[in-house]
């Protein structure tokens, strides 16, 4: 089968960093299905994963944490999905990815596609998804039905992946939406998705909330760099309140005071635990992706694909990672079909 793989770790300007390979079509285990990949998209763990480091790898290597496709085979121990089904997932970082033609990946991690989006639409939503569902409504204490009503949240770069799905699964749940974002382009992205104000990330937060009427924020979710804005919102958060996060700090973080003296909750997100740590819950990602395809099939949630490229070869996929590297994307960029 084609493949997109790496076998060194090398800047994206580099040819060699993400290479055209011919490798077996995997084996299936029992909880697995084998997937005929359609489209892919890329997310800033792509590009951590290959980013330049020593090693040599002595197989060809394939990254991609996000796929729609169809099924071509179920294993033994799996229900629930048939060969023809169209699947969406964002699988599971311990294992090959979805740059190539076919993918294994744990069926409890899977769900049917949305039928109202295509494959590429569909392959833009798994990993925002979930992390942003797990974050504001499992690691976060707030339902996903109500639990955001009378409550502010603030959302640190909401134009691009996850905060484009976060957006609006907290719109729905009732909450008012103050996302950041610099750009006139990325502001008019965020207010698509739902957002009722948008402010600078690149300016001061608590003069332009202030100027808005928020004196607090009832909670915040920082999708950029944790240590940029954490002592901000150290004071923009109430009491009682909550702060997410999903990027690994580069410097370390006070946790005592004002996070202390106001009993602040520290919710931290990775999506990849479930499958990493198989932990007995791990269908909870299937689920969740079942529920999501559901509410953009009823028209409550729409797609975040921004850009498409194809065919899905190195060529187009170093591109995708040259972009996301960029810094300037919205929402997802897919790349579909070989």
């Amino acid at each position: 089968m084609k493949a997109v793989a790496l076998t060194r770790y090398l800047p994206i300007d580099d040819p060699q960093s993400l290479i055209d390979v011919e490798l077996p079509k995997p084996e299936i285990g029992a909880h697995d299905l084998l997937v005929r990949v359609e489209a892919v998209s890329v997310n800033p763990v792509d590009t951590k994963v290959r980013s330049p480091k020593p090693q040599v790898e002595p197989q060809p290597r394939v990254l991609g944490y996000d796929a729609a496709g169809t099924v071509e085979a179920v294993g033994v121990e799996v229900t629930g999905f048939k060969p023809g089904d169209g699947v969406y997932y964002a699988g599971d970082i311990t294992r090959a990815g979805s740059n190539a033609q076919y993918q294994a990946v744990d069926a409890r991690v899977v769900a049917h596609r949305p039928r109202r989006l295509d494959a590429a639409g569909a392959a833009a939503l798994p990993l925002t998804a979930i992390t942003a569902w797990e974050l504001l409504f499992q690691r976060m204490p707030y339902n996903c039905e109500h639990g955001g009503e009378g409550k502010s949240l603030l959302v640190i770069a909401g134009a691009g992946g996850v905060g484009s799905i976060a957006i609006q699964l907290a719109r729905r749940a009732g909450f008012t939406v103050i996302a950041t974002a610099s750009r006139p382009e990325t502001q008019a992205w965020c207010r698509a998705m739902g957002a009722q104000h948008v402010i600078d990330h690149r300016e001061p937060l608590t003069p332009q909330l202030s100027a808005l009427g928020f004196a607090q924020i009832d909670a915040a979710i920082n999708l950029a760099a944790t240590e940029q804005y954490w002592d901000e919102l150290g004071e923009l958060l109430a009491p009682q309140g909550h702060v997410g996060l999903i990027v690994e700090p580069k410097t370390p973080l006070n946790i005592g005071d004002p996070y202390k003296a106001k009993c602040i909750g520290i919710h931290w997100e990775m999506m990849f635990a479930r499958a990493r740590f198989q932990t007995a819950d791990m269908a909870e990602q299937g689920r969740i992706l079942a529920r999501v395809a559901a509410l953009i099939d009823e028209g409550a949630l729409r797609g975040i694909q921004r850009e498409a490229l194809s065919p899905i070869n190195a060529a187009n996929v170093r591109e995708a990672h040259r972009r996301l590297e960029s810094g300037s994307t919205i929402g997802k960029l897919v790349v579909s079909g070989w």
